[in-house]
């Protein structure tokens, strides 16, 4: 199956699903998921996988174990191919249309430590400020959790102090429900925008894996 775009029918999809969020309205409507949402996004990654890799299409039910919300399905789609732990590139459908994006989004102690650690050093810190101003300009929001202080051996006054604050670090471009998300086209647009993503991405896994980063 190529990639066609994203039918109309999906975002009606997410959009009565928010209204009803349900499992009758899901048994009810389970074959418009699998035929405008899946299977679009199936088609979207298989085409983008010879240069990117096999992406995680992530399964449409919410884990409720752990929280106050008990609605049972999430109402949007997202993708991911991982370039290490907790890192790599992301496509989202929803409600709201098209997001695409990449970076890390968790990264516990030592992994942590190893990105602050690059993010403070005079070399590579300014490399990747190089690499989030090339992607602000390119229409990219940066933004991820942060502390609310600064992290633990780090002074408030260092030149990359809000860098070093975060927890996560993202970067994301919405194409809202513009026409074009209905169209082949979007193939293209989330290739480019993983591209301009991909040195962000490779430097936080140098920083990662290798203590290094150009």
């Amino acid at each position: 199956m190529s990639f066609e775009g994203f039918p109309v029918a999906a975002l009606d999809f997410y959009d009565d699903l928010e209204v009803d969020n349900t499992k009758s309205f899901w048994e009810a409507h389970k074959q418009v998921y699998a035929e405008s949402v899946k299977a679009p996004m199936e088609a979207l990654c298989a085409e983008l996988a010879p240069e990117f890799g096999t992406a995680k299409i992530f399964r449409p039910y919410r884990d409720v174990r752990f929280s106050k919300d008990k609605t049972p399905y999430k109402t949007h789609q997202g993708a991911f191919v991982a370039a290490g732990p907790s890192l790599g590139f992301y496509v989202q459908l929803s409600p709201r249309g098209v997001m695409v994006g990449g970076g890390f989004y968790e990264a516990g102690g030592e992994r942590l430590a190893a990105i602050r650690a690059a993010i403070a050093d005079d070399h590579s810190g300014p490399v990747l400020r190089r690499h989030l101003t090339t992607l602000e300009k390119r229409g990219f929001e940066v933004g991820g959790e942060k502390l609310k202080t600064s992290p633990r051996g780090y002074d408030a006054d260092h030149p990359r102090i809000e860098l070093l604050r975060h927890k996560q670090l993202l970067v994301r471009k919405d194409y809202g429900f513009a026409e074009v998300i209905h169209t082949p086209e979007v193939l293209e647009m989330v290739r480019t925008d993983w591209r301009s993503v991909r040195p962000l991405v490779g430097w936080l896994d140098n920083a990662v894996t290798n203590g290094q980063t150009s």
